[in-house]
């Protein structure tokens, strides 16, 4: 039986790693991409599995592991486009510099790895395309008004590019998970947070404070922590099964894409602003 193919950005850690690993145990050819692969060594002993070196904000890297994905394997079945970086702060504390670092990787990065591999996919007649997005994304969150801003757009491009590669018999799908130990604000970049007027300074504290403590408990799922393994598992039913383009990943998220289509919107955000939002500036 002829091995599958699949192409994951972001494998150093949390999602990529999870992923690169499930495919591997299930059979397939895994060419798990990080900017730093002679650092890697969990992956590196794996059986049919390709480490590269890939920067997604340098188009000559995405074309050289292309290539050097078809020399080892001969096709690409599946793309997913894990790599990222998040960042939280007032958005005023957002200097332009940052803002165009973060969409560069989480929005052009993600279009210029898909762009080079549609053409694989083209010739092959088939692929499928999973773009990692985040809740973040299904709700514009405060204190990750930027953040949000990339991940909408990595969904509304996930729906657009579905529709427009039908044809092609390519399918283009959005995992959208929710809050795991991976992803954690547990880590703040202060650089960003020391921005701003006083003001906005002790009104950043306080949200650090709030939203630190309510994604702490949305990540907590019953009496276990959410575990990343399971974004893995539902990369691979979004790459062998029949599934909606929007999808998404972990209790918390579930139940905000539930309360997002029940309740009215003045509501929904009420309840945003109550878990999330300090009551004062």
């Amino acid at each position: 039986m002829n091995r599958k193919t699949i192409l994951i950005t972001g494998c150093s850690s949390g999602f990529g790693k999870q992923t690169a690993k499930l495919f591997q145990s299930k059979g397939w050819n895994v060419i798990a991409t990080m900017r730093s692969p002679e650092k890697e060594t969990e992956l590196a002993g794996l059986e049919n599995t390709l480490l590269c070196r890939l920067d997604v904000t340098d188009p000559q890297s995405i074309r050289e592991v292309v290539d050097r994905s078809l020399d080892a394997f001969g096709r690409i079945d599946v793309l997913v486009n894990n790599a990222g970086i998040s960042g939280v702060g007032v958005f005023e504390q957002w200097d332009e510099n940052r803002i165009h670092g973060l969409f560069d990787t989480n929005v052009f990065g993600m279009m210029r790895v898909t762009k080079t591999v549609l053409p694989v996919m083209r010739r092959q007649g088939e692929g499928t395309i999973i773009n990692i997005s985040s809740v973040s994304a299904l709700i514009g969150i405060p204190f990750s008004s930027v953040y949000s801003a990339a991940k909408f757009a990595v969904e509304g491009l996930t729906e657009a590019l579905a529709l427009e590669y039908a044809p092609f018999n390519i399918s283009v799908k959005a995992i959208a998970p929710g809050s795991y130990e991976t992803n954690l604000y547990t880590s703040m970049d202060e650089g960003i947070l020391a921005n701003g007027d006083d003001q906005i300074r002790a009104y950043s504290a306080k949200l650090v404070t709030k939203m630190n403590d309510a994604v702490a408990r949305m990540a907590q799922q019953g009496d276990e922590t959410s575990d990343p393994r399971e974004v893995a598992e539902k990369v691979y039913e979004c790459a062998t099964e029949e599934t909606p383009i929007h999808n998404v990943s972990g209790r918390d998220a579930e139940s905000l894409l539930q309360m997002k289509k029940t309740l009215p919107e003045q509501e929904m955000s009420q309840f945003i602003s109550d878990l999330l939002v300090p009551k004062d500036a």
